[in-house]
């Protein structure tokens, strides 16, 4: 349970617990209840929070929206799996963005078989973008080494 005064000043809400507290606090119009929707995914099972932090991922707030996203990436984290409803919440906002780290904790902790048919192909995407990635940076490793090495030669 948090207190009224918790939600003004936003202690202890990662560590909410109760749903039906989180669906008071959204009718009220709370001013962090993205935040309160990392402390479900923290304390809830997945099927009770996810259509909390759905509905909070339409915060019209760009800042509790963020954390919103950030709560379905604990989510995938913590239960390696999300529902069909979070995967599409992340698909409609897109890998930029609020959703970029979700969307890369998905791909992380969801297992590949798991994963909707349009996530598979985001993930043989950023699988090659990572190792054509990591592969330049060899490159100019290289190149920077070699170059350092003729320098020094010449003098």
């Amino acid at each position: 349970m948090v207190s009224e005064g918790n939600w003004a000043s936003g202690e202890g809400l990662l560590g909410l617990d109760d749903p039906a507290e989180w669906d008071a606090a959204f009718e009220r119009g709370e001013r962090r209840i993205g935040t309160a929707a990392i402390g479900l995914a923290f304390n809830c099972p997945l099927e009770e929070a996810s259509p909390r932090i759905l509905r909070a991922t339409r915060l019209p707030d760009r800042e509790q929206r963020g954390y919103a996203f950030t709560a379905v990436g604990h989510a995938a984290r913590l239960n390696g799996a999300l529902t069909p409803e979070l995967f599409a919440a992340l698909r409609a906002e897109g890998p930029g963005g609020a959703a970029e780290h979700p969307v890369r904790d998905t791909l992380a902790f969801v297992p590949f078989r798991d994963l909707p048919p349009w996530f598979k192909r985001r993930w043989v995407y950023v699988t090659v973008g990572d190792k054509l990635e990591y592969w330049w940076a060899l490159a100019v490793d290289a190149f920077e080494d070699g170059r350092r090495s003729l320098r020094y030669r010449r003098r």
